[in-house]
């Protein structure tokens, strides 16, 4: 993988994007083909935007059902894992899905060849791809620590809508955007909803451990306790 995103094993760049195939559950079963930015039911009207959750959601499922189809180790990660952990409905600007480092380019090839477009950004810890108009993260590294099988299979199948998938676990989801903390993004307001939606689901003391003794961690943790979070 290159930096620049040029490597063509990993990366398609925009403009050349081909149909999205959507995910079947029928082995055998022909896919259907729409455009990349997506499908509107009939009668839509296309002046009017499309639902940015449902849009987000959509891209999970059907990225979540490629990568199932593919046979690959992953988990979703991001504000749509914490959505099917019972969390807040009201999505963030991406999907992001967490998959080992040596598991990138097949993972690419996969979604590639399911007609998304995968490219290479400048930061060295992730892929990006689109589907139905939304951005996907192909995340590698959480928080400068590499994506491990063991973090994977802890993750819990749960339902995302109807497509059911691996789900980072709440103690790995929390951990992550914990230990990524730091004084150049200290961003205590977006995790503070997802720590109180979760925090019967998550184990503290871990989390506690995963971040060591991190000063934005610390004091994210003395916000928690003073709030009576936990």
């Amino acid at each position: 993988m290159t930096e620049d995103g040029e490597d063509e094993t990993l990366a398609r760049r925009p403009g050349g994007t081909r149909e999205l195939r959507l995910a079947t559950d029928t082995p055998g079963q022909a896919a259907a083909h729409i455009p990349p930015g997506g499908a509107r039911a009939d009668g839509d009207d296309p002046g009017l935007p499309r639902d940015r959750n449902q849009a987000i959601l959509e891209a999970a499922k059907q990225v979540g059902a490629v990568l199932k189809r593919g046979g690959h180790l992953f988990a979703l990660a991001g504000s749509v894992a914490v959505h099917a952990h019972g969390g807040s409905g009201n999505l963030q600007h991406d999907v992001d899905f967490c998959v080992r480092p040596e598991d990138a380019e097949p993972v690419a090839a996969t979604l590639r060849d399911a007609g998304l477009t995968v490219y290479a950004p400048p930061e060295d810890w992730l892929l990006k791809a689109t589907c139905f108009g939304q951005d996907v993260d192909l995340i590698f590294e959480l928080a400068h620590r590499p994506v491990s099988a063991a973090m994977l299979r802890r993750a819990r199948e749960l339902p995302v809508e109807s497509v059911r998938m691996p789900v980072l676990a709440p103690t790995d989801l929390l951990s992550g955007l914990v230990a990524a903390f730091s004084e150049h993004h200290c961003d205590f307001g977006a995790v503070l909803p997802i720590a109180r939606a979760l925090r019967e689901k998550v184990d503290w003391e871990q989390v506690r451990r995963d971040c060591g003794d991190e000063p934005m961690p610390a004091a994210f943790f003395f916000l928690l306790e003073r709030l009576n979070v936990i």
